[in-house]
């Protein structure tokens, strides 16, 4: 997401060195680092997130998606993945030996890795503009994780640690298989081969290893995050933005499923060009939602709940499957205000101020009496949350909405997210893998009108009609 500005970068801007206590923790001159007074945390002043665990326990995993639900939700937001930095430092990974706690080598350029992810982290949050920063590294010590503490101290950072710990065997060894496997460290290297140097890997890490207690450890603020959900400890939960942090990872899971997003079929307005409305569905709508129910019931999907939003259109395409559904007013299209039901040439002819507006910011853009696309992902949120409890799902949906709830799970800039095409009579089939989201597309031969429209090259308040029509589908 883009970043916006805020008030609390007034009192960060003029931040622009970072100090660590500690020296033994690092190698290197900690002249270059500076040194400043301990800088005053207000109210809205940046959030640093700190992963803890040992490996093959999904701290990657959980800090991508944290990262990708807070950008979704408008705070700009970036993971720093310290085993990155390491592997860009190191271009060639041969063996758990650079991990043991003896090898000097290895623990230098480890601590030089951190060292450069945490100088990134500050220029970020104190000099870019973000509002979160996700430190994702094992920080496995007491030592290690004061040091990560001062340094946010330091800087004017609220911290929140988040720890991930997994005992049973057969989470350990999926998480192997699934993500480390796919690892860059273990390119064209023999499958056996590679589980057992990860195994010895973690084993660096094991001895030296210390959970956040619940005594030890009581000012801080954290979530410990038992076998991937199993249970939680949360402690000190200080502000909104680490409640809201909290909530969405207690929602998250990682039990194999699949979300099938679609639009309604093809209506009576679609035809004519039209946007919102309540209209029903035309001829080929109807046969496209025909289409829909014999492809889900080809599927045999186990346990499959299907999701509609209150509108005629995506409650006759669901009818169709003759299966139970629920209906979601908040999945209801995007409310165009005034110019619902209007065709793009009528905005151009009595509203031409609001459609250039519209297409200079598309995202942030609100319809007079309406809602932007950045409305509509806010409304949206409660959807997600589900959706990331849930297992499979079949959402039935319209154009904006879909077009917001694929951003999610894609990972798309708000610039990118209002042009995401999402045809008529096309079933996207989303598959969350290891770090994304693996996405089908599937048409179901039914045709249909075309209802996307790119951002005319035009966009001046002043530009003549046809130059801010050139991109409107043909209608009837």
């Amino acid at each position: 997401m883009a970043l916006a500005p805020r008030p609390a970068l007034l009192c960060h801007r003029l931040l622009s060195k970072i100090q660590f206590w500690g020296r033994e923790w690092m190698d290197g001159p900690e002249e270059a680092l500076g040194t400043h007074d301990v800088r005053v945390c207000m109210t809205n002043c940046p959030t640093l997130i700190v992963m803890a665990g040992l490996p093959a326990r999904g701290k990657t995993y959980i800090s991508k998606k944290l990262t990708r639900y807070l950008n979704w939700i408008g705070v700009p937001t970036r993971e720093f993945n310290v085993g990155q930095y390491r592997r860009d430092m190191v271009k060639t990974y041969k063996s758990f030996e650079f991990f043991l706690p003896d090898n000097e080598e290895g623990l230098k350029i480890r601590k030089q890795c951190a060292l450069a992810a945490l100088s990134d982290v500050r220029k970020f949050l104190s000099e870019e503009g973000g509002h979160v920063a996700v430190f994702d590294a094992t920080n496995t010590t007491r030592e290690r994780r004061a040091m990560v503490l001062n340094f946010g101290e330091q800087n004017g950072y609220k911290t929140f640690f988040v720890e991930s710990i997994c005992v049973d065997p057969e989470v350990i060894a999926a998480n192997i298989v699934q993500v480390k496997l796919g690892s860059p460290d273990y390119v064209n290297r023999d499958s056996d081969e590679a589980t057992e140097d990860f195994m010895r890997r973690i084993e660096c890490y094991e001895n030296s290893y210390e959970s956040l207690d619940e005594d030890l450890d009581r000012d801080l603020s954290y979530i410990k995050i038992m076998d991937v959900g199993q249970s939680y400890v949360v402690n000190r939960v200080a502000d909104h933005i680490q409640s809201r942090i909290v909530y969405y990872l207690m929602n998250i899971h990682v039990t194999p499923r699949s979300i099938y997003l679609c639009r309604h079929g093809e209506s009576e307005l679609n035809l004519k060009g039209r946007i919102g409305g309540d209209p029903g569905l035309s001829p080929r709508g109807r046969e496209f939602a025909k289409h829909l129910a014999q492809f889900i019931s080809d599927q045999n999907i186990k346990d499959l709940k299907v999701w509609t939003s209150q509108m005629k259109r995506t409650i006759q395409t669901a009818e169709a499957l003759s299966v139970p559904y629920e209906q979601w007013k908040v999945l209801n299209e995007i409310d165009a205000g005034v110019c619902e039901e209007m065709t793009y040439e009528e905005i151009q002819d009595h509203y031409p101020l609001e459609f250039a507006l519209r297409d200079q910011d598309k995202y942030r853009y609100r319809y007079p009496k309406g809602e932007s696309y950045e409305d509509l992902v806010q409304r949206l949120e409660p959807v997600i949350m589900e959706l990331e409890r849930q297992e499979n799902v079949l959402v039935i949906c319209h154009q904006a909405v879909m077009r917001c709830l694929l951003a999610y799970f894609l990972d798309k800039a708000a610039e990118e997210l209002p042009y995401l095409k999402c045809p008529l009579h096309t079933v996207l089939k989303l598959t969350p893998v290891a770090y994304g989201c693996k996405v089908e597309s599937i048409f179901l031969n039914v045709a249909a009108v075309n209802t996307h429209r790119d951002r005319p090259q035009n966009v001046d308040i002043s530009r003549p009609s046809e130059e801010a029509l050139v991109t409107v589908p043909a209608h009837q």
